[in-house]
């Protein structure tokens, strides 16, 4: 297993690597010690790997993953797993603002807290919070999946589109265009298996409400014309 200390490499030579992987690659288990805050660390994953993080990390790490499984063993700064593509990122501590953001698909599990922002303009991704969210999240959502087990901010949901949105917990408010919706049959078994895939155990997905669009901001109206 390649190990990268960052108090004596750069972080160049680590993503250099991380890029550097072919198909068929031997080296398949990275381990990153010593990151001390260091933003981008592996970013822009295009293959099957397993990068461990021993502590916290800057901004935007594991951005742009594709296919990757990268766990951080402390917190992340902003923008982690931006536009993810596809893999899984997992946050052992809390996130700061708009984890996940413009993400098109693959899971980031943040065991701890999020703050603002959390799945901004999500576009596919899954995220699974074990604590709670901070106010703006999934502001204009398009698609994908955002679970909450604890509570969520103001302004939840504002201009969303088609994301689904699910909160244990107390909503301080909803944003424009976002209700609460009927939590159905087919809702609770997405529930349970993106709460297995995160290893989540202790909740059940019958504690959950579900929030969406209630359609009405992204359709034009002839009746609103002369507010446009």
């Amino acid at each position: 297993m390649p190990v990268f200390d960052l108090s004596q490499t750069p972080l160049r030579d680590l993503n250099s690597a991380l890029h550097a992987l072919s198909a068929g690659a031997n080296d398949t288990a990275f381990e990153v010690v010593n990151p001390r805050g260091s933003h981008a660390v592996a970013v822009g994953i295009d293959a099957p790997v397993t990068v461990e993080v021993k502590g916290s990390v800057g901004y935007y790490c594991a951005g742009m993953n594709d296919g990757g499984t990268v766990t951080v063993h402390g917190s992340a700064g902003p923008g982690v797993a931006e536009n993810m593509m596809s893999g899984t990122v997992i946050i052992e501590g809390d996130a700061s603002q708009y984890a996940g953001a413009t993400g098109r698909g693959g899971l980031l599990v943040i065991k701890g807290n999020a703050a603002s922002r959390c799945g901004i303009s999500m576009k596919g991704i899954d995220i699974v919070v074990k604590g709670s969210i901070g106010h703006m999240s999934a502001f204009m959502g398009q698609s994908g999946h955002l679970v909450v087990c604890g509570d969520a901010g103001e302004a939840l949901g504002d201009s969303l589109y088609e994301a689904k949105l699910f909160v244990r917990g107390t909503v301080k408010s909803l944003g424009a265009d976002c209700i609460e919706k009927e939590l159905r049959p087919e809702h609770l078994e997405k529930l349970a298996e993106l709460l297995a895939k995160a290893g989540i155990t202790d909740v059940k997905p019958e504690e959950f409400k579900r929030y969406g669009s209630a359609r009405k901001l992204y359709n034009f109206n002839i009746d609103n014309a002369d507010a446009y």
